[in-house]
């Protein structure tokens, strides 16, 4: 006899979390248990909205909107361990799924916006929200659940429903391909060295190169993969030219190598689609939708914070340059500044003007110091403990699970962190949820998890960290705490559920704790000594925090302006490649810099929608961060208490209950202007 959904999910370890601390118990599953644990959490969300939308009832908030908020608990516990898993610990059988799930979902959650009933009952409610005497926050859900449901087709009539259905549901399975690819490239390309080849590399990273030469099967030798954290340092430091050739042209060319992996149609049809489906929601082009729930509002205001600073920026880049060809120059190289030469002589022009390079600096960035540092600031901002729970299970070893309590000892969630690299992870660094905290209903408290890519050192060995590295951690742990700390009712304005250039305001804005000298003093120390960073090459740490602000300025506006121009444009580009070339062509970029992200492996615009016509948000949020850090400059201490509070209460806290704006000036007063951002990077 063929089992219900309803008994296949009571029995489902997915669907049913009994692990320690209320997390899944992640040794009761395999990868087989995924695809029949999707069936029925997807029936059995499918019966739920039906039943919402069939109901004969008056529509009223708790049986329409909490009902819809509430609907698909089985399906949002699967769903989670899923994409954490495809993310960050992935196989053929999860890759294989992931392609045949994306669209299934896709088409799963168009048919719920595009349900007829379903929207005629929100849509009464919406229409008489002004005598509904809705509390603040109920009312904004509810705003936010019907604007919602139009962009997603409410109102559409039943041929351009079915399209963009198909649409939806085609896009997700680009993303889904667009990242697989990504992926395939970088875990596929590996040079193998020998101790000959390394002049010039720190024994950091020499011992980071090992361990991923033996994890490959090559004991003895060393590996430059294509992991940031160890391209970054090796194109810094490799006296050997030929080499940081190779490795960044390896590098930048992820998605971009012909055959099953190359992404260039991948980019091309996704573009086109998304051009369409504006089209069809009445927007001329899919940076205007994109933007029409955001602070900035517009495609115009984006460009008027771009542009002035890309202006800056090279002109700061072209100044520079001259200084990397002096120093080659004076080493007998008269050659053009390549991509591949900037960071090798940047290092050296940082060594000439401050007296060190980066890599004096790792052996007082431990990884476990840093830790202890984000969770440090955490206490004294926010009055958290976090505590180590030795011997749970995760989706790998390398997972550390953290209990979080309250300053008065309650339990405040559960942090996940996944900090080393591995070839079964996607790139770059992240913050997601397995289950966001909310009050509505019976409630839940959140389990969030951060996910890194630090080269691992070998075994006993400490892992060192650049500078970048460790305001990584601190951004990614910023987001966390915006997941940990929320105090929400409704499950849909939880946490990091913001505008997209509003989120990176919580994570951008903990970064400066991490140069607050009070907190260096006490944490960064040397690994083997335990003796604190000098005073001396701790001030030349914190007077070169805007070094080479041209070039990291450069290559991050290059990116959103392409963005931009992908997603502002009437029609989508045949040739996406060309098209970049031609938009950077007409910025006039620095031959010597290449985008941060290029194209074929842009994750953030191309492996799902996240943000497509978005990448600006980090720098809108910077605008947002340097001023909210003055509100403690101010106030004269960088734990203030009182402006701690207010950072906790309107911004950490609160979710999406409130329009950005409103929370923002809730905690400064008002909105602020670009000037603190442009100091805070050297560009003022």
């Amino acid at each position: 006899m063929q089992k219900t959904a309803a008994t296949t999910l009571a029995d489902s370890p997915l669907a049913q979390w009994n692990g320690p601390l209320g997390l899944p118990s992640f040794s009761a599953f395999d990868d087989a248990a995924f695809a029949p644990a999707f069936d029925a959490a997807l029936a059995a969300h499918t019966a739920e909205i039906a039943a919402i939308a069939d109901n004969r009832e008056e529509p009223t908030i708790e049986n329409t909107l909490a009902a819809l908020e509430l609907a698909g608990d089985a399906l949002s516990r699967v769903a989670a361990i899923f994409w954490c898993r495809a993310g960050a610990h992935t196989n053929e059988t999860i890759q294989a799924l992931e392609r045949a799930i994306s669209p299934r979902m896709a088409r799963h959650f168009s048919a719920i916006v595009m349900n007829a009933a379903l929207f005629a009952r929100l849509d009464r409610l919406y229409q008489e929200r002004d005598t509904l005497k809705l509390d603040a926050e109920t009312a904004r859900v509810l705003e936010k659940t019907w604007k919602r449901f139009v962009r997603g087709g409410a109102k559409l009539g039943e041929n351009d429903k079915a399209r963009l259905a198909t649409i939806n549901e085609e896009l997700a399975g680009l993303g889904a391909r667009f990242g697989q690819n990504v992926l395939a490239d970088e875990s596929g390309w590996a040079h193998l060295l020998d101790e000959s080849d390394l002049d010039g590399l720190s024994e950091a990273l020499k011992s980071a190169m090992a361990e991923a030469a033996g994890s490959r099967g090559h004991p003895g030798r060393y590996a430059a993969t294509l992991s940031r954290s160890i391209v970054e340092p090796f194109l810094a430091s490799s006296q050997r030219r030929d080499l940081r050739e190779k490795v960044f042209t390896a590098f930048t060319r992820r998605g971009e190598n012909g055959g099953e992996t190359d992404n260039a149609e991948t980019v091309a049809r996704t573009l086109q689609l998304r051009a369409e489906k504006a089209r069809l929601l009445g927007y001329d082009t899919y940076a205007a939708l994109k933007l029409d729930d955001t602070m900035a509002k517009t495609p115009d205001a984006v460009q008027a914070l771009l542009q002035p600073v890309w202006h800056k920026a090279r002109e700061k880049a072209a100044e520079d340059e001259k200084e990397l060809a002096r120093l080659a120059a004076g080493e007998g190289h008269n050659h053009a500044i390549a991509p591949w030469d900037w960071r090798y002589y940047a290092e050296k022009r940082r060594a000439e003007r401050f007296a060190f390079d980066e890599g004096a600096l790792k052996p007082y960035l431990a990884l476990e110091n840093i830790i202890a540092a984000a969770f440090d600031v955490a206490g004294r901002l926010f009055g958290l403990t976090f505590e180590e729970q030795k011997g749970v299970a995760a989706w790998h070893e390398d997972v550390r699970v953290f209990t979080v309590r309250n300053a008065d000892g309650s339990t405040r969630g559960v942090f996940l962190a996944d900090y080393f690299n591995r070839p079964s992870k996607r790139s770059g660094a992240w913050m997601s949820a397995l289950q966001s905290g909310y009050k509505l209903g019976e409630g839940q408290t959140p389990i969030i998890y951060n996910v890194m890519n630090f080269a691992k050192p070998p075994k006993g060995r400490p892992a060192l960290l650049s500078v970048d590295e460790a305001r990584t951690l601190f951004h990614e742990f910023g987001h966390a705490l915006h997941g940990l700390l929320t105090e929400v009712t409704w499950p849909s304005i939880s946490g990091t559920s913001v505008s997209r250039d509003f989120v990176e305001l919580p994570s951008q804005l903990y970064e400066h704790w991490f140069t607050v000298p009070q907190v260096l003093r006490k944490f960064a120390v040397h690994h083997e000594t335990g003796e604190p960073m000098p005073t001396e090459l701790l001030d030349k740490m914190l007077a070169a925090r805007t070094f080479d602000a041209g070039f990291a300025t450069v290559e991050f506006t290059a990116s959103a302006l392409v963005d931009m121009a992908f997603h502002s444009a009437g029609e989508a580009p045949g040739d996406p490649l060309a098209f970049e070339a031609a938009t950077l062509a007409a910025l006039d970029m620095p031959d010597a810099i290449v985008m941060r992200h290029r194209t074929p492996h842009f994750l953030h615009v191309f492996a799902g929608d996240g943000y497509s016509a978005g990448y600006y948000s980090y720098m809108w949020s910077e605008v947002l961060d340097a001023d909210a850090f003055r509100a403690f400059e101010e106030a004269g201490d960088p734990f203030d208490k009182a402006t701690a509070e207010k950072l906790r209460r309107h911004i950490y806290s609160a979710g999406g209950s409130a329009d950005p704006e409103d929370l923002y000036k809730a905690f400064r007063g008002r909105l602020p202007t670009p000037e603190a951002m442009m100091e805070k990077k050297g560009l003022a």
